[in-house]
């Protein structure tokens, strides 16, 4: 079931995402004694990453990952973990347990296996946030990419896999469909026109592989739709 929540404004939408996030967490916390949180990169998370980071729950049992990475060191401005250091693992937030999806290397298939086995200790994920693109894309599975339909099978046995797209000066690392299906708690967080046209294309019939977003309008949970119109100035 998807549900869709529009925000005046992006101070609002930052936190109430927060604020339900950091429940979400602590009663996984509660039940299982240990939550896992998946995060989208880039720069639009940034004011809800900051505020999530403040939360009051005990860091020291979640991990941290992202849902996908550009294959670059954290010295680059393109490493999403560089982005996530200085947004999410401050303050109380820091005592996270950070799953990396990036390791030093000529080529991203020469760590897959190690940076894979990383991720499978702290699955199923318990809370997951998604950003998506105009072209409906969603963590790195990007329409065209050369290893989409593996990773959108189903049955991929993979919870990570790289992906290069058109366009995309470097070679990626991606959370896979069964790994994203798999979450509790799913969130889709939009900004602008463009995209919300563009999510309710995806909603829309249609193949998959065309509009990855579509992915998880089927997942087995619910997702909630986190809008706003316009975010606030950085």
């Amino acid at each position: 079931m998807v549900t869709f929540a529009e925000y005046r404004s992006g101070a609002v939408q930052a936190a109430a995402l927060a604020g339900l996030v950091a429940g979400q967490l602590a009663a996984a916390l509660a039940v299982k004694g240990r939550a896992t949180l998946a995060v989208p990169g880039g720069t639009t998370p940034g004011a809800f990453l900051r505020v999530l980071a403040q939360a009051r729950i005990d860091w020291a049992r979640v991990s941290v990952l992202l849902t996908d990475e550009r294959f670059v060191p954290e010295t680059s401005t393109r490493s999403n973990t560089k982005l996530l250091r200085a947004t999410l693992l401050q303050g109380p937030a820091a005592a996270a347990n950070l799953v990396p999806l990036y390791k030093e290397a000529a080529q991203p298939e020469d760590v897959l296996g190690d940076l894979s086995d990383g991720i499978r200790k702290v699955l199923p994920l318990d809370v997951c946030v998604l950003g998506m693109g105009t072209d409906m894309h969603i963590a790195s599975l990007f329409p065209g990419a050369d290893r989409l339909a593996e990773a959108l099978s189903p049955d991929c046995p993979d919870v990570l896999l790289p992906m290069r797209a058109p366009g995309a000066p470097e070679p990626r690392l991606t959370l896979t469909a069964p790994v994203l299906r798999a979450t509790d708690h799913l969130h889709l967080l939009i900004t602008g026109p463009e995209k919300r046209a563009a999510f309710e294309a995806a909603e829309q019939p249609g193949p998959t592989h065309e509009a990855p977003v579509r992915l998880i309008l089927t997942a087995r949970g619910n997702i909630i739709v986190h809008y706003t119109e316009m975010a606030d100035p950085a």
